[in-house]
C-alpha cells in the first residue's frame, strides 16, 4: 500500500462514517477516525496532536474519542479526552482495541475500524448517555494526514 488513499475505498469510508453516526446515536460522546501514512512520533503522542488539531478537546463534556491509524507503521491508537478518563478504569479501551486488532490482523481494515467505532459507542453510552438537547459537536468525516 503506497498511500493513505488506498487504505479505504470511498464506499468503505462511507460505511465508517455511517458507523460513527450509528455509534453516536445513544451517547453525547464524539468519535472521530484519523488515518495517515506514518509518524515520527509514538502513535499515542501523534494521536494526542491530531486530537488537539481536530479540536476534539473542545467538546462540552470532554468526551471525544479518536481512533488514530498510521497505515505504513501498522499501528493504531485509541485516545479519549479527559472527561472520559476521569470516569473509566485504566483498561477501558481494551475491548475496543481488541475489536479493531482482530480484524486488522486479517487485513479487514474497514471492518476493524467499524467494529472499533461501534464498540467505542457502546462504551461511551454507559458513561455519557445521550440526553435531550445533545448535539453533534464534531464532524463524522474521516480526517487524513
Amino acid at each position: 500500500m503506497s498511500k493513505v488513499e488506498d487504505f479505504l475505498t470511498a464506499d468503505e469510508e462511507l460505511e465508517v462514517v455511517n458507523a460513527i453516526i450509528e455509534a453516536e446515536k445513544n451517547t453525547s460522546g464524539e468519535i472521530r477516525v484519523h488515518i495517515e501514512a506514518t509518524t515520527n512520533l509514538s502513535s499515542l503522542d501523534r494521536a494526542k496532536e491530531v486530537f488537539h488539531y481536530l479540536k476534539m478537546d473542545n467538546t462540552k463534556e470532554d468526551n471525544g474519542v479518536l481512533i488514530y491509524v498510521a497505515v505504513l507503521d501498522r499501528k493504531f491508537t485509541i485516545y479519549g479526552d479527559t472527561g472520559i478518563n476521569k470516569v473509566v478504569p485504566n483498561n477501558f479501551w481494551n475491548s475496543t482495541k481488541d475489536a479493531i486488532e482482530a480484524e486488522f490482523k486479517k487485513g479487514n481494515f474497514k471492518q476493524g475500524i467499524i467494529n472499533g467505532v461501534l464498540k467505542a459507542g457502546e462504551e461511551l453510552e454507559r458513561h455519557f448517555p445521550w440526553k435531550h438537547g445533545d448535539v453533534n459537536e464534531l464532524s463524522n468525516e474521516i480526517s487524513k494526514g
